[in-house]
């Protein structure tokens, strides 16, 4: 637990020094709900079909956007492990009297806490401002698969951030993943508009699967039997990665 602790407070006071990421962090999601929100909602005349149900696009946006927030924050925490190793503290770190994945959990665990925070503000904007019919009742799954979505990423990119050696083969590797795990998604348009083969990427791609139940989690609206289908895969695969993570950390010298 002390180790858990020391690990929090470094997160801190790392953050403390430069306000303006965590800024970032809290309130540019909502910036991209309030702006493309609302101009896709006019654009496409405000209604869009998803799970058999019309809704506003301002209400389907709302659960991708905070999929994109945990992703997005996921993978500059993972960059930051990049940067720590490239400096040699990560060597330093690792001399510590600390497991390693007690390590990686600190770290991830700071950067839930700001997610967390951060859905709950980009939700109550998207009600107050933007009339989207949120199920408050359903909160506590929202906050637990906001969780569960930024540790998955999390430890997913932190596989590439301890393997990769080369600053420009890790930022190229990312803007790869940034790039097609967002767009080749449900989380800007339904995969019903797409056509068949990007569908096929789309429904195989976790992000999608994130992004869906997080709709769910904030309206309530969704296909049981596929829901819980994602939710299991998803889990899977932050368990996977955590694993992964875990075993590539193990092996750092």
């Amino acid at each position: 637990m002390q180790a858990l602790v020391a690990i929090l407070y470094r997160e801190y006071r790392i953050q403390i020094t430069n306000m303006v990421w965590i800024f970032f962090d809290l309130f540019l999601p909502l910036g991209y709900l309030l702006i493309f929100g609302v101009g896709f909602n006019q654009l496409i005349r405000g209604q869009v079909v998803w799970a058999g149900e019309e809704l506003t696009y301002n209400s389907f946006f709302l659960g991708g956007i905070l999929a994109m927030a945990g992703f997005g924050s996921a993978s500059g925490t993972a960059w930051a492990f990049f940067t720590d190793r490239d400096n040699g503290i990560f060597y330093e770190i690792l001399t510590y009297p600390l497991g390693r994945a007690q390590f990686q959990f600190g770290r991830v665990l700071f950067n839930m806490f700001i997610s967390l925070l951060r859905t709950i503000l980009c939700t109550a904007a998207a009600v107050v401002v933007l009339d989207v019919p949120v199920r408050w009742e359903l909160l506590p799954w929202l906050l637990l698969g906001t969780a569960i979505g930024t540790a998955g990423w999390f430890f997913f990119f932190s596989i590439f951030a301890l393997r990769i050696r080369r600053n420009d083969v890790f930022n190229t590797v990312m803007n790869l993943f940034y790039f097609f795990l967002m767009f080749a998604s449900s989380m800007f348009y339904p995969l019903e508009a797409m056509p068949g083969w990007m569908q096929a990427l789309a429904w195989a791609n976790p992000v999608t699967w994130h992004a869906d139940f997080l709709r769910y989690a904030t309206l309530g609206i969704g296909e049981g039997q596929q829901l819980l289908a994602e939710a299991v895969l998803f889990c899977a695969f932050a368990l996977i990665s955590f694993w992964a993570a875990t075993r590539t950390l193990q092996r750092q010298e």
